[in-house]
């Protein structure tokens, strides 16, 4: 299954006729979201209109999750399967998911402040989140370092899975250590236990941002191939003239 992705022009047919959809959907999904968050959604009896960062900054620190994890997947594919496409994939994937975690970062702080009486704490969860950024920063670096592309992306491929022992850090940190962090109030084994006024709008979110995300890994993806192509032929082309 790995091997029918690994052809690039296979790749491209496939995610070409994916954009439009995908495109669509996360702007339908946000617009929505941001709708019932900000006009629909009760104020919170205690955080009051403050609580409404909330369509934001919990979404966003999930995708931060979720994006680490698909690149510590396609690395781990790019690694064993040498799959040219996958690398490509966790190489488009890295700002996308850079981007998401200083969004909840900066987010999380504005929520913080007035709920908390500080900017910024030095805990476990936000602790093990501004890692995860400095790990999307590292990532992206050595992507640069290296002028061969296949070095830089086994490097790369190397720090994303090392660097994967973070998630499940970050996932349970709230329950392994006295945080400011509540509990799990959606994945949770008894159901969520948000109400639906404030439930669908943040599913919405999160939606929406995952189709963001796949539209944007999408085009990027597919200027690293175009990228490697012209690469190639500029490389035969000075192999030419020096063979001629």
């Amino acid at each position: 299954m790995f091997q029918r992705f690994a052809n690039p022009n296979r790749f491209m047919r496939l995610t070409g006729a994916i954009l439009p959809w995908s495109t669509g959907l996360a702007a339908l999904l946000l617009a929505v979201g941001l709708y019932l968050g900000l006009f629909v959604a009760p104020p919170d009896y205690q955080q009051g209109e403050s609580v409404r960062i909330m369509f934001v900054h919990v979404p966003s620190a999930w995708m931060a999750l979720f994006v680490y994890t698909m690149m510590a997947g396609a690395s781990a594919v790019g690694l064993i399967w040498k799959h040219p496409v996958a690398d490509l994939t966790a190489k488009a994937s890295a700002p996308v998911g850079a981007a998401f975690t200083f969004i909840a970062l900066v987010s999380g702080s504005l929520w913080g402040q007035p709920m908390w009486g500080t900017w910024w704490v030095w805990d476990a969860r936000l602790t093990s989140v501004l890692v995860l950024f400095f790990l999307y920063l590292g990532y992206m670096a050595l992507w640069q370092a290296f002028e061969d592309p296949e070095r830089a992306g086994k490097a790369a491929a190397i720090l994303a899975l090392v660097g994967f022992v973070n998630v499940p850090i970050i996932k349970f940190s709230v329950e392994w250590w006295n945080t400011l962090h509540q509990p799990a109030s959606v994945v949770r084994m008894g159901g969520p236990s948000i109400h639906p006024s404030i439930l669908v709008p943040l599913l919405l979110m999160s939606l929406g941002f995952t189709f963001f995300y796949l539209s944007v890994v999408i085009v990027r993806a597919q200027r690293e191939i175009m990228a490697r192509k012209i690469r190639s032929l500029r490389l035969l082309q000075v192999e030419r003239e020096h063979a001629g």
